[in-house]
Protein backbone atom coordinates (compact mmCIF):
# COMPACT_ATOMS: atom_id res chain seq x y z
CA UNK A 1 0.00 0.00 0.00
CA UNK A 2 1.35 3.42 -1.25
CA UNK A 3 2.08 5.96 1.75
CA UNK A 4 0.46 9.38 1.43
CA UNK A 5 2.43 12.36 1.92
CA UNK A 6 0.43 15.75 2.31
CA UNK A 7 -0.31 18.80 4.87
CA UNK A 8 -1.87 17.86 7.51
CA UNK A 9 -5.12 20.25 8.01
CA UNK A 10 -4.53 20.42 12.09
CA UNK A 11 -1.02 20.54 12.40
CA UNK A 12 -0.14 22.13 9.12
CA UNK A 13 3.37 19.63 8.96
CA UNK A 14 4.27 17.84 6.06
CA UNK A 15 4.18 14.49 6.86
CA UNK A 16 2.61 10.71 5.94
CA UNK A 17 -0.64 11.01 6.61
CA UNK A 18 -3.14 8.49 8.13
CA UNK A 19 -6.84 8.22 7.42
CA UNK A 20 -9.41 9.42 10.37
CA UNK A 21 -12.98 8.21 9.97
CA UNK A 22 -15.46 11.06 10.95
CA UNK A 23 -17.65 8.75 12.17
CA UNK A 24 -15.32 5.44 14.35
CA UNK A 25 -16.45 2.35 12.78
CA UNK A 26 -17.17 0.82 15.57
CA UNK A 27 -20.24 3.41 15.71
CA UNK A 28 -21.56 1.91 12.11
CA UNK A 29 -23.97 -0.70 13.78
CA UNK A 30 -25.29 1.82 16.17
CA UNK A 31 -28.95 2.52 15.83
CA UNK A 32 -28.57 6.06 16.65
CA UNK A 33 -25.45 6.53 13.48
CA UNK A 34 -28.04 4.53 11.62
CA UNK A 35 -30.73 7.11 11.86
CA UNK A 36 -28.61 9.79 11.24
CA UNK A 37 -25.71 8.66 8.47
CA UNK A 38 -26.09 6.65 5.55
CA UNK A 39 -23.53 3.94 5.12
CA UNK A 40 -21.43 5.75 2.68
CA UNK A 41 -21.08 8.90 4.94
CA UNK A 42 -20.20 6.43 7.58
CA UNK A 43 -17.64 4.69 5.96
CA UNK A 44 -16.33 7.50 3.54
CA UNK A 45 -16.87 10.80 5.56
CA UNK A 46 -13.26 11.03 6.56
CA UNK A 47 -10.14 13.34 6.49
CA UNK A 48 -6.45 12.17 6.34
CA UNK A 49 -4.18 13.64 9.48
CA UNK A 50 -0.60 12.61 10.56
CA UNK A 51 -0.47 10.17 13.08
CA UNK A 52 0.92 12.47 15.81
CA UNK A 53 -2.57 14.53 15.41
CA UNK A 54 -4.78 11.19 14.59
CA UNK A 55 -3.72 9.97 18.14
CA UNK A 56 -4.20 12.82 19.86
CA UNK A 57 -7.70 13.44 18.58
CA UNK A 58 -8.43 9.44 20.22
CA UNK A 59 -6.84 10.14 23.74
CA UNK A 60 -9.53 13.31 23.76
CA UNK A 61 -12.17 11.62 23.07
CA UNK A 62 -13.75 8.20 22.88
CA UNK A 63 -15.50 7.31 19.75
CA UNK A 64 -18.83 7.87 20.45
CA UNK A 65 -18.52 11.12 21.65
CA UNK A 66 -16.21 11.54 18.12
CA UNK A 67 -19.46 10.68 15.97
CA UNK A 68 -21.77 12.44 17.13
CA UNK A 69 -20.19 15.48 18.15
CA UNK A 70 -17.00 15.95 15.54
CA UNK A 71 -18.10 14.28 12.13
CA UNK A 72 -16.40 17.11 10.14
CA UNK A 73 -13.15 18.98 10.06
CA UNK A 74 -15.03 22.07 11.21
CA UNK A 75 -16.18 20.51 14.49
CA UNK A 76 -13.49 19.10 14.83
CA UNK A 77 -11.27 22.30 14.53
CA UNK A 78 -13.59 24.30 16.67
CA UNK A 79 -13.03 22.51 19.38
CA UNK A 80 -11.10 24.05 22.33
CA UNK A 81 -8.66 21.38 22.88
CA UNK A 82 -7.97 21.18 19.08
CA UNK A 83 -7.35 24.77 18.89
CA UNK A 84 -4.55 24.44 21.88
CA UNK A 85 -3.28 21.31 19.96
CA UNK A 86 -2.90 22.73 16.74
CA UNK A 87 -1.36 26.04 17.53
CA UNK A 88 1.27 23.98 20.06
CA UNK A 89 1.55 21.61 17.09
CA UNK A 90 1.90 23.81 14.71
CA UNK A 91 5.43 24.92 17.02
CA UNK A 92 6.90 21.42 16.78
CA UNK A 93 9.01 20.15 13.98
Amino acid sequence: MKKKQGTCPICSHERELTFHHLIPKTCHSNKWFKKRFSKEEMTHAGIDICRKCHSYIHKQFDEKLLGRNYYSLELLLADERIQKYAAWARKQK
